[in-house]
């Protein structure tokens, strides 16, 4: 381990605490750090816990050795998902976000010490890996405590590592994670919290809890993010997917929105029935349900998950967005799958996998299989909203691993129930044709939604920030909208559309219009739309919505196309809802009307202010149909 630790480039503060004697664990191979998480081979149920001050030992999690992986539960149920404010930022570089020293009232030196010196106190685990991709040579470190073995393990299956014997000389970490559990109860109050500190020299974080999220996920990004606001480019919030129809047609999709907006489930295969049917919307007031019969589907061939990299050196003269992967590996939810059937292909990827996987939040014990649908108990009759399961890449099938052009990109919003006696904003259609610039604002608002189950906040309508990447950045809102925007002007030729979940109007849809954009928009390839086939909608913002969509022979109802065509809903309902939309928008994009607004910018935010008509947005930035 010290040949290895001589070949780094490491701070002095991490030099002194690597001088402390301690015992230092840098993994050589998964197997090692799988074994590191579940307590080594001989342990079948691993207690991860440590000794805090005042409170003797506090016990966090367990791990239960499973015949499929390593199977992680969180005692305390707050910290089974991601808490939406659990960012601080401790340097005085520009940013939008809370300074610790805002907040706390002093400098975050002290607790930095603090913190080295409580590292200093323990067997580590070193881990070094690539941030991003390894060609961006954005060479990262974790620093964290032997015993937290599944952290490591899941940072590593997310981001890959590097094998202490693969380590060059000379490795200089520009990013290093310092993971210190035990100050969410000595100086947090029991909350998730991890703070930035953007140096000169190397990107700090400091994560102050164990569910990976905040950190080995969405810590990473926050880097990656620093990186695209220095360099001008972006790291977009999104899935890709190649899909090739029966036909043989090719079209890619890139699919973006807030946590909950169906980013995951835009590379899963359409579910079905037991039967094999369809389920298309059920409507709640009559409970009466549509079915789809469609007898063979797309094949699909993944792409990205949730990070899709933007990077200037993959992009062409083809006028489409160009994107690869960024993460080695993909967090996936699993709360939509509730009994044996729901996603046999998923299904099968987590009980038989070819090498043992890391989850989170199911029930489970030791020594048998963990089943996807098998939820960790939140309280009695109430599961975890928030199962995980990491999967790296490599065991993903029909990958692809090279860079693609994006054709369509999609944004995807969580809808509620929308009707006369209760309007709201569930107003959205089967999936909209949106022009480029209502594209850039539906990126800037992001709509968290309704009922979203990978945060500790959902309730009502809330934005999730710009790019729906915001609450992992770190720097200003202005700068990532003016990227946001500078990316859709460069690529004319990539066209974007607005998607749905949960509901529509009254209908009960789950990631139905998703599934079925993506059906319906394959088949047409490359075709454009002809002026009959779009109808101005509604509501401005809305974009254009479909005349008709037909599948595989199969018309979709009106009603799903245009919610106001519901009788439950009809245009008072509509109106209403359309009202507090709008309103919303107007109140999230004011903030951005700044003087380092691009002036393009400013004008498409002015005609949303100004309730300009659909005509106008397209004046401002042509469009492609």
């Amino acid at each position: 381990m010290k040949a290895c630790i001589d070949r780094m480039v490491l701070p002095a503060e991490l030099e002194a605490v690597l001088a402390k004697g301690m015992e230092v664990t840098i993994p050589e191979t998964r197997d090692e750090l799988l074994e590191l998480a579940m307590g080594g081979s001989a342990c079948n149920l691993y207690e991860v816990a440590y000794d805090v001050p005042g409170m003797g030992t506090v016990a966090e999690a367990t791990v239960a050795r499973c015949k499929n992986g390593a199977v992680v539960n969180y005692y305390d149920m707050y910290m089974r998902r991601r808490d939406p404010d659990c960012m601080l930022i401790a340097d005085q570089k520009p940013t939008d976000k809370i300074r610790y020293a805002d907040r706390y009232g002093k400098d975050f030196s002290a607790l930095r010490e603090e913190s080295f010196a409580w590292l200093a106190s323990q067997d580590l685990i070193l881990m070094p890996f690539y941030a991003g991709i390894e060609a961006m040579q954005t060479p990262a470190l974790l620093v964290a405590p032997a015993n937290a073995g599944f952290f490591a393990g899941g940072l590593a299956d997310l981001q890959g590592f590097l094998p202490a014997s693969k380590v060059q000389e000379g490795f200089c970490p520009k990013a290093i994670i310092y993971l210190v559990p035990t100050f969410r109860h000595t100086h947090f109050q029991g909350k998730q919290m991890v703070v930035h500190n953007r140096l000169d020299s190397v990107y700090e974080m400091f994560s102050y809890n164990l569910y990976p999220g905040p950190s080995a996920k969405k810590g990473v990004y926050g880097v990656l993010l620093e990186i695209g606001e220095k360099e001008g480019w972006v790291t977009a919030h999104g899935s890709t997917v190649r899909v090739i129809t029966p036909y043989d047609n090719l079209i890619t999709i890139m699919h973006e929105g807030a946590s909950g907006g169906g980013k995951s489930e835009m590379i899963e295969s359409i579910h079905r029935e037991l039967d094999g049917r369809i389920l298309l919307s059920q409507n709640t007031m009559t409970q009466q349900k549509m079915y789809l019969d469609l007898i063979e589907t797309c094949e699909l061939r993944p792409v990205t998950d949730d990070m899709a990299l933007c990077h200037p050196k993959l992009q062409n003269s083809s006028g489409k967005l160009v994107v690869c992967d960024a993460e080695a590996g993909w967090f996936l939810r699993t709360n939509h799958i509730t009994k044996y059937g729901t996603d046999p292909y998923l299904e099968a990827l987590c009980i038989h996998p070819s090498e043992p996987l890391i989850f989170l939040n199911y029930e489970t014990v030791p020594g048998s299989t963990c089943l996807i649908w098998e939820h960790m108990m939140d309280a009695p009759g109430k599961p975890c909203p928030n199962p995980r399961v990491i999967m790296p890449r490599n065991l993903v099938p029909n990958i692809v691993d090279e860079p693609v052009e994006v054709d369509i990109r999609s944004f995807g919003v969580r809808t509620p129930p929308c009707s006369k006696e209760h309007p709201t904003y569930g107003i959205i259609g089967l999936f909209h044709v949106l022009p480029p610039a209502l594209a850039w604002l539906w990126r800037l608002v992001a709509p968290r939604g309704h009922d979203n189950p990978s945060i500790t906040d959902s309730e009502g309508m809330s934005s999730e920030g710009v790019g729906s990447y915001w609450p992992f950045a770190t720097g200003r809102m202005v700068d990532q909208a003016n990227l946001l925007l500078k990316q859709i002007v460069d690529f004319p030729n990539t066209r974007y559309i607005l998607v749905p979940n949960q509901y529509i109007g009254v209908y009960k849809v789950g990631f139905m219009p998703q599934w079925i954009a993506r059906e319906y928009l394959s088949r047409r390839g490359s075709a454009k739309f002809q002026p009959h086939q779009l109808k101005a909608s509604r509501n401005p913002l809305l974009g254009y919505s479909l005349d008709s969509v037909k599948v595989d022979g199969v018309y979709m109802p009106k009603e799903l196309l245009e919610v106001h065509q519901q009788v439950e809903v009809g245009q008072e309902g509509y109106d209403a809802g359309s009202l507090l939309l709008s309103n919303f928008f107007k109140k999230e994009l004011a903030k951005f009307l700044t003087p380092e607004l691009h002036p393009l910018g400013r004008l498409i935010i002015e005609t949303c202010l100004n309730e300009g008509s659909l005509k106008t947005y397209v004046d401002l930035i042509p469009m492609k149909i």
